[in-house]
């Protein structure tokens, strides 16, 4: 059986998997911790990455 592991803090999945939609991926994570912070990452590059243009 393949092993999945968190796309935030890399902790293997259990049961309770949150897929986050980042740029348009999907990808799984352990808790709502670990989901609320690729989105507040998402969100901090995004800002950058419109002031520069």
């Amino acid at each position: 059986m393949k092993k999945t592991t968190c796309a935030a803090c890399d902790c293997e999945l259990g049961a309770e998997i949150i897929t986050v939609k980042l740029g348009g991926r999907t990808v799984e994570v352990c808790c709502q911790e670990c989901a609320e912070a690729l989105n507040e990452a998402e969100a901090s590059t995004s800002a950058a990455q419109s002031s520069k243009e």
